[in-house]
């Protein structure tokens, strides 16, 4: 075929053809190998029509221009994949920073690549879709994709290839939530009163509390909220306890650690936004709460709060230590005791 006769093509197209050219158009024909065998290359009306029936255009210089909501049927050698890893578990992780922009090209890069990936053998794919690509969710559920979990800025999808169960790891199970025990040297404890809580918690004093943020230790995470709710500056001395319970907020479980501090401030200003009051209560008062007392969990807390005072009990100090299994520096939890004494042997955090 000559030029003239890819111009006629091009046009039949329409406007948003102006870029094809004869380098493309090779690329396109093969694409419409069913219907163009059997057509002459000097045959510009027949040529037309196949070209007509398939939505997409790709060229070999990245120009990639959608027409419609069909897929391009590629051949074997001209099947796309989308930009993506291993990951260590013989699956693959697809690059959300190179996700073509047109939803059209996407549901056909998306089809080709799952071909190949299983023809390699991979097993699950893990597909990160930002905010600004929320398009393209729909066309990945129609391929076959779950919601594996969400974030503020991207929804996780995941495929399994192989016919067999799924091993691909569940969405997080878990939140995990703090509480500061602050007592001063005179004995006065550092209580707060939420401005957002049930009704029958009105008027209620409480500790201080709040989530883990995302990488974040758990001692670091209690001094943070302890500041953040009441000003007051602390230093970690010990996981006291902690609580696990099941089907809290949206079917997840939760863990909820109770840990003494050591004030290094007096001065109390309050985070208006969460809390209605702080200050600083005589022991004796909080622990006679009706709430407090009435609350079986709780009052165990307390007594071994007490108990930890008169050292009676010895909660979990933390230590930073490295495992051989991954490398990596971790917090570990655990209490050294004096057997002779019964004295925890730890009063700070150990790092």
């Amino acid at each position: 075929m000559d030029l003239k006769s890819v111009i006629v093509v091009s046009n039949s197209i329409g406007p948003k053809a102006k870029n094809f050219t004869v380098s493309s158009f090779s690329i396109y024909k093969a694409a419409c190998s069913l219907e163009a065998a059997s057509l002459s290359s000097r045959n510009s009306q027949a040529i037309t029509q196949a070209v007509a029936k398939y939505p997409y255009r790709y060229d070999v210089n990245a120009t990639n221009t959608p027409i419609s909501n069909n897929r391009i049927p590629f051949t074997e050698n001209q099947r796309l994949l989308l930009d993506a890893f291993d990951d260590e578990y013989g699956g693959v992780i697809v690059n959300p920073e190179k996700l073509p922009v047109d939803s059209n090209l996407f549901a056909s890069v998306l089809h080709s690549s799952i071909s190949i990936w299983r023809t390699q053998g991979k097993k699950g794919i893990w597909l990160k879709l930002p905010l600004e690509k929320c398009d393209l969710v729909p066309i990945a559920v129609k391929e076959g994709f779950q919601y594996h979990h969400a974030e503020a800025g991207y929804v996780m999808m995941t495929y399994w290839i192989p016919d067999e169960p799924c091993m691909l790891p569940a969405n997080a199970s878990h939140q995990v939530g703090v509480g500061g025990f602050v007592l001063n040297d005179k004995n006065e404890v550092l209580v707060v009163q939420e401005k957002h809580c049930a009704p029958e918690l009105v008027g209620l004093w409480k500790l201080p509390t709040g989530f883990i943020l995302e990488s974040e230790e758990i001692f670091t995470g209690a001094v943070r909220e302890v500041k953040e709710e009441t000003g007051i500056e602390t230093e970690f001395l010990e996981v006291i306890a902690f609580r696990h319970a099941h089907n809290v907020a949206f079917e997840k479980s939760d863990l909820f650690f109770i840990c003494m501090l050591r004030p290094v401030s007096t001065e109390i200003k309050i985070d208006d936004l969460e809390v209605q009051a702080a200050k600083w209560m005589p022991l004796i008062e909080f622990v006679e709460q009706p709430l407090i007392k009435g609350d079986r969990m709780f009052k165990k807390i307390m007594d071994m709060c007490i108990a930890r005072i008169g050292k009676r009990y010895c909660g979990l100090s933390v230590h930073k230590v490295v495992s051989k299994f991954d490398n990596r520096l971790s917090s570990l939890y655990y209490n050294v005791v004096d057997s002779a004494s019964i004295d925890c042997l730890n009063d700070s955090c150990d790092t």
